[in-house]
């Protein structure tokens, strides 16, 4: 009898842990495709996991940090879903590749167009995004989910040092250190691709310059041998010069 209660304890205890823990597991987050390096470029993805049994989840707003404004956003498109991008003045101007911005991307909304996130479904919403600040160490987001039933839950309470995550907690990008050459990209990016498309170049310069050397190299052979044939040849005509005469 002891045995069955202290089971039935140990599972009733199970499953509050589960239920405590879930919010944890089940929120908004962002996450680097690759690396988010301090000064450079990346893709990152918000990923939205649905929570509801009963609803679906149709829309998705995501607020760029205003301390650290970003010269650079761009969303990929994604199938059942339309994109919103929201610009807004700067008080301070951002200056990038020699040149000032006046105004930044503030906010990003997706709208569902068809079903939206089904239940026990997930959803990845990419943004290219830079460049990414060098004096902090991470970045905070501030999410709104909205379900089909109207429902919305706010993602935009933040991690207090020394505290206990919140109930529905922003989310955070942590930045990576920036690379030694001071090109901290995430993902492939121009300045990528022309660096491949030198490094061809050179290894096409290179390989064409070891067949001219090679085609050298055969035609000295060639000569060498026809040198040596000549020279043999004239040998020999003149030993049976020689012995012409002395028979003579």
């Amino acid at each position: 009898m002891k045995a069955s209660r202290l089971a039935a304890a140990t599972a009733v205890a199970g499953v509050s842990v589960l239920a405590l823990s879930a919010p944890a597991f089940a929120h908004v987050s962002v996450q680097p495709e690759g690396t988010a390096a301090k000064g450079g470029y990346a893709v990152v993805d918000f990923k939205v996991p649905n929570e509801r049994d009963n609803a679906s989840t149709t829309k998705l707003e995501v607020s760029l940090p205003a301390d650290h404004p970003l010269a650079s956003v761009m969303p990929q498109p994604i199938d059942g879903w339309k994109v919103k991008v929201t610009k807004s003045k700067l008080a301070k101007p951002l200056e990038m590749h020699g040149e000032k911005i006046s105004e930044a991307v503030t906010k990003v909304t997706w709208t569902a167009d068809g079903k939206g996130i089904e239940p026990g479904y997930f959803q990845k919403f990419p943004l290219s995004v830079g460049a990414l600040p060098d004096d902090t160490d991470e970045l905070v987001f501030k999410a709104i989910q909205t379900y089909s039933n109207k429902e919305t839950v706010r993602w935009i309470e933040v991690q207090q040092d020394g505290q206990e995550e919140p109930e529905n907690p922003a989310p955070v990008l942590e930045l990576a250190a920036a690379s030694e050459d001071g090109h901290s990209h995430g993902s492939s990016t121009a300045e990528d691709a022309s660096d491949k498309t030198d490094e061809k170049a050179d290894a096409k310069t290179e390989t064409a310059a070891s067949g001219d050397s090679g085609g050298s190299d055969t035609t000295a052979r060639v000569l060498g041998v026809v040198g040596i044939v000549v020279g043999a040849a004239g040998v020999a005509y003149g030993v049976l010069a020689g012995r012409r005469r002395t028979t003579a």
